[in-house]
């Protein structure tokens, strides 16, 4: 899945230890889902959301493409 994640924390000065804090996880979760390595949970995807104030769709991307 990819994710906006990164950027939006960067805009912000923040580092990946107090976007966790903020989000109520570890330093190595925000570093997994950066990276690409691990998909938050819904839960945790829609904290993000709020945090940021961006609908879910606007950080995270499915990387499928879709077939019409």
């Amino acid at each position: 899945m990819k994710n906006r994640l990164k950027v939006l924390r960067a805009e912000r000065d923040w580092t990946q230890a107090q976007l966790a804090s903020a989000l109520d996880v570890s330093r190595q979760t925000i570093n997994a889902i950066e990276k690409g390595k691990f998909d938050p949970s819904l839960p945790l995807a829609f904290k993000a959301a709020r945090l940021f104030k961006m609908s879910i769709e606007d950080i995270f991307q499915d990387e499928v493409s879709e077939e019409i």
